[in-house]
C-alpha cells in the first residue's frame, strides 16, 4: 500500500501553507489511501502477484488483480507456456485485464494453472488521487465540527456534509472497484 496522493498536494488544495498540520494530515493521507484500497478490494500502486487458478478449458482467462502490465510466467498443469512470438504464434499474451492463449486451453483442473505477473498502477490515476484529496480535506475540516449536521449564526444556517465521502468520490472509486470474484 502506498499513499494516493502527496502532503504539498493536499496542502494546497485546502490553501494551507504552515506546516503545524503536517503530522495530521499525512496520517490523514495513509488513513484515506488504506481505506480506499480496501472500499476497493485492491491494491492500487503497481505490484507482483502469483496466483494458482483453477483451469477453465478455454482460451482466456481474467487477471484477477488490474490493470496488468507484464507477465513473467505462465504454467498449465506444472508447464512452462511460453510468451507467444505474434497474435498467432504458439503461447501467451496479455492486455490489461485478460491472459490470452495461442494454440492451447487451460486445462480444466484444481489450481492447475500458475501465473506470475505485475499488475496496478506506477502512478495513482488522476481522478483516484483528487477523491483522496477531496476526502483528506472533508476529515481534516470536520475536526472542527465533530458531531454537528448544521449550524446556525444570526440566523444564517450552515449544513455540513455528513455522508461519508461526496457522491463524486463514491462514483470515481466505483470505477475502479474489484467486484469479480475470480
Amino acid at each position: 500500500m502506498s499513499d494516493m496522493t502527496t502532503l504539498a498536494n493536499v496542502k494546497q488544495y485546502l490553501g494551507v501553507t504552515a506546516s503545524d498540520d503536517d503530522a495530521l494530515l499525512s496520517r490523514l493521507i495513509t488513513a484515506v489511501s488504506e481505506g480506499f484500497e480496501s472500499c476497493l478490494n485492491r491494491v492500487i500502486s503497481s505490484a507482483p502477484y502469483t496466483e494458482f487458478r483453477d483451469g477453465n478449458g478455454k482460451g482466456v482467462m481474467m487477471f484477477a488483480n488490474m490493470p496488468a502490465t507484464a507477465v513473467s510466467s505462465v504454467k498449465i498443469d506444472g508447464l512452462a507456456i511460453p510468451a507467444a512470438p505474434d497474435f498467432t504464434g504458439y503461447g501467451f499474451r496479455f492486455d490489461e485485464s485478460l491472459l490470452m492463449l495461442n494454440g492451447a486451453v487451460f486445462d480444466k483442473g484444481r489450481r492447475n494453472i500458475e501465473i506470475a505477473y505485475t499488475a496496478g498502477y506506477v502512478t495513482t490515476p488522476k481522478d483516484l488521487e483528487q477523491a483522496c484529496i477531496e476526502v483528506v480535506a472533508l476529515r481534516f475540516k470536520e475536526r472542527d465540527r465533530i458531531g454537528h449536521q448544521s449550524k446556525s449564526i444570526g440566523g444564517e444556517t450552515v449544513t455540513f456534509i455528513t455522508a461519508e465521502a461526496p457522491k463524486s468520490v463514491l462514483a470515481t472509486l466505483g470505477w475502479y472497484k474489484k467486484v469479480v470474484p475470480l
